[in-house]
């Protein structure tokens, strides 16, 4: 390794000099009230401007893959668009947090500096091509969600939700620790790119008891990453962290980390499958991409079957986030550049429009006291600018046109249909069919901003505060990239086309 090769992970580095800072400006500097509330905050978005600067930069944006630190991490386009995507997502949720009632006004700089550490990890689990980094990136992801999910001290439902993200966590990481074992076991490596050449000069699956273990190694793997982008069965910790975690970082925890668990959940996929199968329907034992398309059909439809019963706000965009893992799913199965290029334009617009959603709710929630839709009645009347942006962010959601969700849908399903074959064709109706299930639940928002009466005297919502002025923010390229989406698709589908 040299400085030369130093120079491809120079964002990382940024993001934990900043972090580092920040604790230590707390720790020795301790500046007062009145510049905390600046001087945080304004330290954070500058090292994460700078580290996507360098994340875009031509020394990072290389026309091939790069193999760094004996192909413990891989840059390629492809992790330069994903560790892009992080970096945005956690500056947006910086922003977000700028006022938020969820946060202890004197913890802020515990805030900041977490989520820069947390921006580190996914970076990090963006571009990770070995199964030890693979584990490390994951777990510096996880701890830090961890505390960053019961920093919110107003009662107990935040240290509720922190308690059983760490549980569900540390058993997902055992899981997929023991589905690593077997695979270095059976094949004797642990990089993901030796790992396919031993699959596919390997005698190990020649055998049905190698076969098998081989499957449920696999199975084992994809608890761990199902876990982390919250697929069935691995979602049950999804509705209470986000309900009790503090609204900025429940928006930051549907998004970022599900573009990274995708990154490396693709990498993992597309490395190993064309060796071990034999596509869907092929006859192979070990013909796993089914498996895939099993829990994308179980994880989009528990997802949007379950959000029709919720009447908390976040809770229904958390199983809305469950649902829309299962849609992504959909373009892992389909994989090859199509498959992937798809995932990324989703991923793209799914960090604006779900973020958009929740800086609405922190919004409202910062006037109303509440995260009910009961307190959305009439929030057409009330806030018609917000109402707007809200219904923007919904109907994108709902993957309606002229918005950006309807363009990452038709990605999606366009890459199984062009793909081809009985069980694609199936699960791209089968997506369909959530789609339409889905407008129910984004619908009833809708009714109750414009066509319900609030009950009693209501308190007004402003523009005038960081989350409302987000929200309009997003609502811009949201709309936009609706109708203008070329441009992002272009560069989406050339970073998957060096995958």
């Amino acid at each position: 390794m040299t400085l030369q090769g130093l120079s491809y992970v120079l964002p990382e580095v940024v993001l934990a000099a900043t972090a580092v800072l920040l604790f230590l400006i707390e720790a020795l500097v301790q500046p007062a009230g009145s510049s905390r509330r600046v001087v945080f905050p304004v330290l954070a978005l500058a090292g994460l401007g700078i580290a996507l600067a360098l994340v875009i930069a031509p020394v990072a944006v290389t026309s091939a893959s790069t193999r760094l630190f004996g192909g413990l991490i891989t840059i390629d386009p492809f992790a330069a668009f994903v560790r892009g995507l992080a970096v945005v997502a956690t500056g947006l949720v910086v922003l977000l947090g700028l006022g938020s009632p969820s946060l202890p006004a004197n913890r802020k700089v515990e805030y900041h500096g977490l989520l820069v550490l947390m921006a580190l990890g996914m970076c990090l689990l963006a571009s990770a091509s070995h199964l030890l980094m693979i584990y490390v990136a994951l777990e510096a992801v996880s701890l830090v969600s961890y505390m960053l999910a019961g920093f919110d001290d107003r009662g107990g439902r935040s240290a509720e939700a922190g308690l059983k993200y760490v549980l569900f966590g540390g058993v997902a990481s055992g899981v997929m620790l023991f589905g690593f074992s077997i695979l270095f076991g059976l094949f004797g490596d642990l990089s993901l790119a030796a790992l396919g050449q031993a699959v596919a000069g390997s005698g190990a699956l020649t055998s049905p008891a190698g076969k098998w273990a081989a499957l449920i190694a696999i199975t084992f793997v994809l608890a761990g990453f199902g876990f982390k982008i919250a697929a069935v069965p691995f979602h049950m910790w999804c509705p209470d962290v986000y309900e009790g975690a503090p609204t900025p970082f429940a928006a930051l925890l549907s998004v970022g980390p599900k573009a990274a668990g995708f990154a490396v959940l693709l990498r993992f996929a597309v490395g190993l499958w064309p060796s071990l199968g034999a596509g869907v329907g092929s006859g192979s034992a070990v013909s796993w991409l089914l498996l895939i398309g099993v829990m994308s059909t179980l994880t989009m439809t528990l997802g949007n079957l379950s959000a029709i019963w919720q009447d908390n706000l976040k809770r229904l965009l958390a199983y809305s986030s469950i649902a829309h893992a299962g849609y992504m799913l959909m373009g892992v199965m389909a994989a090859g550049a199509e498959g992937i290029g798809a995932v990324a334009v989703y991923l793209s617009v799914y960090v604006m429009m779900n973020i958009g959603a929740f800086a609405v709710v922190s919004a409202v929630d910062r006037s109303a006291g509440s995260e009910d839709i009961s307190v959305y009645r009439g929030l057409g009347r009330r806030a018609p600018a917000l109402a707007i942006a809200m219904a923007v962010f919904l109907v994108s959601l709902a993957g309606l046109p002229p918005t950006a969700g309807f363009v990452g849908k038709l990605y999606l399903f366009a890459a199984l249909v062009k793909h081809g074959g009985f069980w694609y064709i199936a699960l791209a109706v089968i997506g369909a069919l959530n789609s339409v299930v889905s407008l129910y639940f984004y619908a009833r928002v809708l009714k109750a901003m414009y066509f319900e009466s609030a009950a009693g005297e209501q308190p007004a919502i402003s523009l005038a505060t960081p989350a409302g002025a987000l929200a309009m923010v997003l609502a811009v390229p949201t709309l936009a990239l609706g109708i203008f989406w070329q441009p992002l698709a272009a560069i989406a589908t050339w970073s998957a086309s060096f995958f």
